[in-house]
């Protein structure tokens, strides 16, 4: 009896486990895709059509207006401009690296260290559930030791439990598993777009 009572709270310990990570990879995985749809341009058209912008009030030296054209926007290509214009005196390697910081620092790292908890839900989810099958079982076992009448009902709730936690552990990561791989797709085109562009802001203030 006090094994059963046992079986019963770690079983609504390992349920609870799997609702709280599920959530939590879930937030960090809506805040990670925010932050880069909100971050980066879809598309080279879109880098070029900025470029092109800021081309002709920095080919005549109006600077100001160029960054009050990077100012109105607020992703990262723009940001990471204006950086660009208003320490264009101090070089072009200087001010490459210092582009280069300023990605990581205010763009990838939060992009990163989200990703990092949904990577760990990925791993975690289907090793609680793992842990809800090992307690369904020795449930079931349990039951079949007692020495007494095994009660099938009892039997069947423990080996269904074992089951249930198997599947919702494998429902939490593959979802989170595919999201997070769509993430990193979007990411690597960013970064490439980044460095596209910022070579080509360089080029446009003659600091290659």
């Amino acid at each position: 009896m006090q094994l059963e009572i046992l079986f019963t709270i770690v079983g609504y310990v390992v349920y609870g486990a799997l609702a709280w990570i599920a959530l939590w990879g879930a937030f960090n995985l809506i805040l990670v895709w925010r932050r880069v749809a909100t971050t980066r341009f879809d598309d080279e058209e879109e880098l070029d059509a900025f470029i092109e912008a800021i081309d002709e009030p920095l080919s005549s030296n109006r600077y100001d207006d160029a960054i009050a054209l990077c100012g109105e926007d607020r992703r990262a290509m723009p940001q990471l401009a204006m950086y660009a214009i208003m320490n264009r005196d101090q070089g072009a390697d200087r001010v490459e690296r210092q582009l280069a910081e300023r990605f990581q620092l205010d763009v990838m790292a939060d992009i990163d260290y989200r990703l990092s908890w949904v990577s760990t839900v990925i791993k975690s989810a289907p090793m609680i559930g793992l842990l809800g099958t090992v307690i369904g079982m020795m449930g079931a076992f349990s039951n079949l030791s007692s020495g007494e009448k095994v009660d099938t009902g009892q039997m069947a709730e423990d080996i269904m439990f074992a089951l249930i936690t198997t599947a919702c552990g494998l429902a939490i990561a593959v979802p989170l598993l595919l999201a997070r791989e769509g993430i990193n797709v979007r990411l690597r085109k960013m970064e490439d777009l980044v460095t596209a562009g910022v070579s080509q802001v360089l080029e446009v203030l003659r600091l290659r």
